[in-house]
Order: structure tokens, then sequence, then C-alpha cells
């Protein structure tokens, strides 16, 4: 581009220069007057000529920056009669105004799809500027707030105060869950926010997840799982008391009321009954037993928050443990990444769920060879504290691990180590009043780690 225009220019002077030449050679040596109007004639014309062609160039340059300036990408430049020395130049215009209508193109192109999956997926979405003014709003987001219009944040005091105070005190990366009632509309709403920030400008873009129907779905299948062990619980008690009340009826009927005195009644007759109404009251008193187990996973005690240092709660199990422990003849070890690690926690709280998960593992390896069990401290990759206990029994069955949480479920329901079936259920729960977790790592044969994570 630059080589022709610079060419173009050349061939003007020159040929100026050699016009004036042949006038000054005229005008000494000749006295062709007419011939020196004439080339006086043609040197305007060449002058004309070049700054024509130089304001041209300076004029399709000044009106090509300034298409790129405000982003008027309509603009073309001509080529008809332009002459070969500005072809060149005016094709390099419209191919750069071309490329920029292309990226526009794609520009516009990748808004209109993030855009319409924006709007289309079913979180929904809305952000904000630091003055609290709407900037995006999806469709899920205006189902899930039941409102077509949402300008400010602060418009949403008037729909629900406790989820404009979730999302006002939410920090960046935080999450919570917040109950609406909206239009006579009970939903439970996970909330995400975010921060970024645009041009030097804060925005905050949060999240709405309506989750009302997958924890409906998950209490169901709670329910569900919990009646089907309270039934079978039950149904094991009152059965053979049923049977037995049965029995006793029979055999005092036959024998005591078809007989004049209580005398003809044979010895062997009162020691059956005697027997039989054993039976009952040691029944009637184990589904007491029961009734009072369920009663105490659903009164668990409120925590009392202090700093704690797991290692300390890690030995003091070990050491309540160790007589048991020396009794199944089981190994019990203790492993920490640091000395120093600190949770908020109700220590005596923990202790229990851990105790709780430790008489799992020592029921586990019951005619084990060489038992061994290790507690473990350590901080995870998310940089949460955790509790790991691990054994080397047998392991769980992929049947049994997705129940061994629901209450009174328990894998040794047939055998000596039989328990009530209420301590994992009762750790996890304890573990949730800290905001933390229970749940089952690993499990093979030959190792088997529960995780206490704070």
């Amino acid at each position: 581009m630059l080589k022709n225009l610079r060419i173009g220019v050349i061939i003007r002077v020159l040929v100026l220069f050699i016009v004036l030449s042949i006038g000054a050679y005229l005008a000494i040596n000749t006295e062709y007057y007419v011939s020196l109007i004439l080339i006086g004639v043609v040197v305007i014309l060449q002058v004309i000529n070049l700054i024509r062609f130089v304001e041209i160039t300076n004029k399709n340059l000044k009106r090509f920056f300034e298409a790129i300036s405000y982003n008027d990408f309509s603009q073309s430049f001509s080529n008809k009669g332009s002459g070969k020395s500005l072809e060149s130049l005016n094709s390099v215009f419209n191919n750069i105004i071309e490329k920029f209508n292309q990226e526009r193109s794609k520009g516009e192109e990748s808004y209109l799809y993030l855009e319409t999956v924006v709007q289309h997926i079913g979180i929904g979405l809305f952000s904000f500027n630091k003055d609290g003014e709407i900037e995006l709003l999806n469709t899920a987001a205006k189902k899930i707030l039941g409102t077509a219009v949402l300008r400010n944040v602060s418009q949403l005091k008037n729909l629900s105060e406790p989820l404009y105070d979730a999302i006002q005190n939410l920090k960046s990366g935080a999450r919570t869950l917040v109950r609406l009632s909206i239009k006579n509309r009970e939903s439970q709403v996970a909330i995400f926010a975010t921060e970024f920030r645009v041009k030097g400008d804060m925005y905050k873009i949060i999240s709405l997840s309506n989750i009302s129907s997958e924890l409906e779905e998950k209490e169901m299948e709670a329910w569900q799982n919990l009646t089907q062990v309270l039934a079978h619980e039950i149904m094991n008690s009152i059965t053979p008391i049923a049977s037995l009340s049965d029995t006793v009826n029979s055999m005092l009927s036959t024998n005591l009321l078809a007989k004049e005195t209580t005398q003809d009644i044979s010895e062997e007759t009162l020691k059956d009954v005697k027997e039989a109404l054993q039976t009952i009251n040691n029944r009637s008193l184990g589904l007491m037993r029961f009734v009072d187990s369920y009663r105490n996973i659903t009164q668990i005690p409120t925590p009392d928050f202090e700093v704690v240092l797991l290692k300390e709660i890690v030995d003091r199990v070990k050491n309540l443990m160790k007589g048991e422990a020396l009794s199944r003849s089981i190994t019990v070890e203790t492993e920490f990444e640091s000395d120093s690690i600190e949770v908020v926690a109700d220590s005596q709280l923990i202790e229990q769920s851990l105790i709780n998960v430790v008489k799992n593992a020592f029921k586990a390896l019951k005619n084990h060879s060489e038992p061994r069990v290790v507690l473990k401290c350590g901080i995870d990759e998310s940089g949460h504290a955790y509790i790991d206990v691990q054994d080397n029994g047998p392991g769980i069955k992929k049947s049994s691990a997705e129940k061994i949480f629901v209450p009174f479920y328990t894998t040794s329901k047939n055998s000596t180590e039989g328990g009530s079936g209420i301590g994992l259920s009762l750790s996890r729960q304890i573990m949730r009043l800290h905001n933390g977790s229970l749940y089952l790592l690993e499990s093979e044969n030959g190792k088997t780690i529960f995780r206490l994570r704070f």
C-alpha cells in the first residue's frame, strides 16, 4: 500500500520537474511564448493533480479512522476513477473493514449464544453492580423469584427479606440455603455468590437453585428407610409376643378354665406358662429399649463450641478405648499430619461421635488374625480438617454401604456383636450439628475408612 502510494507521488513530482525544466529551457533559450504559456498551464494542472492526489488519500485515511473510531463498518472505499495508485490503498481499507465486520459478527454471535444459554438454563442467575442495579436476570431467576421485572436488588426486600439479607451478607465463593415463601409458594433455594470486576467496577453474580423437589425426594426416601427399619424391629418384637400370648391363653383355657380347681393343673403346664410370660416380658423390655434408642437420636444436645485440638480428642478416645482394644487384641495407632490442627467444636460430642465409629471398626475386626485400627488427623485438599478411622477388616458390601447411616440398621444383627444400629446415625447427626460430615470414604477387603470432616 505504502509502496504504491510512494510511486504515485514520485511519478507526479517527476512529471512536474520535467515540465518545469522544459519551461525553464524554453524561457532562457527561445522566444516560444505560446509554448511557455501551455507549459505553465500544464504545471498548474500537475500541481492541482498532486494536491488532489494527496487530499484524496488524506480524506480516505480520515474516513477510515473515523469508521474504526465509531464502529461504523458499513463504509466502503470504491476504486472507480481513483487510479491505479489508490486502488491498493482502498483495497486494504476494504479488507480491514471486512475483517472488523467478521470479528464483530463473531462477537455478536457469541453474545447471542451465551445469552440464549443463560436464559434457558435451569439455574436462576442475576447480577448487580455496587449500586445494586440489576445487570442480568434470566428466566429461571424470574420464575424462582416470582417476578418478571427486577431493576434493583433492594426490591428483593418486598419479595423476601431473608433472601435479601442472605444475598447482601453472602461473601464471594460462599453458599447458603434459604426457605422462600413467595406468592403462597414454599420453596428451598440454594444460593451461591461470586464477585468479579469489569472495567474497574465490581459486580456480584448470584445463582439460585430451587432444590425443594430434591429435598422432598430425599426426605421421603429417608422416611421410607426409617419406616422399614422401624417396622422390621417392631414386628420382630411384636410377633413373638402375640404368638406367646395366644399360646398362654390357649393353655390357660384348656388347663385352667376347663378344670374345677387350680390344683388339677400340672406342674409342666405352669412351667410352660411361666416361661412364656418371661419371654413376653423380655421382648417387651427389648421393645422399650428400642423406643428409648429412637428417642436418643432425636434429642442430641446443643453443641457447646470452643477451639479444640484434634490431637487431644484423638488421644483421649484412644485411651478410652485402650481396655476394649486389649481385650480384643486390636492394635490402635495414631497418625497426625500436624499436632496443631484446631477446630471449633464441642469436644465431648466429637469424642462420642468418634467412639461410635471406632466401636464400629472393632466389631468389623472380629475373628481377624491381625486386627488393626488407625486414627489419622489431617487437612484435605479443600483445606478442611478431618479425622479418619481406618481398619483392616473385610470391608462393607455395596448393598449395605447405602444403608449403614440409616437409624437402627446394622450389619451384625444376627451376631453376638449386634448393636442398636444408631451409632453411625448418631455420629453423623453430631457432625452435621458442627456443619461437618461423616461418610464412608473407602471400603474394600483389607481397608475401610470412615471420615469425620469438619
